[in-house]
């Protein structure tokens, strides 16, 4: 239709494994640039739930945000193992989505930044024990194990537009 504009978001995407300073690197980006953040962590349905978190950002948030219309994501309830409430994102909304999985294989090619954070394994773990303790430690391999076919999957390290590199 002529005269009719869609809203397009500014949507950046920032990824790395358990650990590489996603949240920070996130969280300061959306205050400098005003945007919204959105963290994957989430929606992850639990700890085997890399893959459901990412497909489930892409399909609910991301895809409608890049069509021009709203976006909404579904919260996970990690106390009660449950899913728990949606959020929506206004159409137009510049928006940072971090986590582990924002970077997919089939990631359109309209967002506007793709970003991979690095960081030695061991400095990684221990802000992740650091961050979570008791609660991460039981899980970190089992994540591991996850993140690793994600990336074999998806390449996530390798398609991003920029790699920052962490101590």
């Amino acid at each position: 239709m002529r005269g009719c504009r869609v809203a397009r978001s500014s949507i950046v995407l920032v990824d790395g494994r358990s650990g590489a300073g996603k949240t920070d690197y996130a969280r300061s980006l959306a205050e400098t640039t005003g945007a919204q953040l959105v963290s994957i962590d989430e929606v992850y349905p639990g700890w085997d739930g890399l893959d459901a978190g990412s497909a489930h950002i892409y399909r609910y948030l991301l895809t409608p945000l890049l069509a021009g219309m709203p976006g909404s994501y579904q919260r996970w309830d990690w106390a009660h193992g449950t899913h728990g409430e949606w959020r929506t994102i206004a159409a137009g909304t510049d928006v940072v989505i971090e986590g582990c999985g924002a970077i997919r294989r089939d990631a359109p090619g309209q967002v506007t930044e793709t970003i991979w954070l690095e960081c030695p394994e061991e400095t990684r773990r221990q802000r992740a024990m650091d961050r979570d303790g008791a609660l991460y430690r039981p899980h970190w391999e089992r994540w591991a194990r996850q993140e690793d076919r994600f990336l074999r999957i998806h390449e996530s390290d390798e398609t991003a537009d920029r790699r920052v590199w962490g101590e």
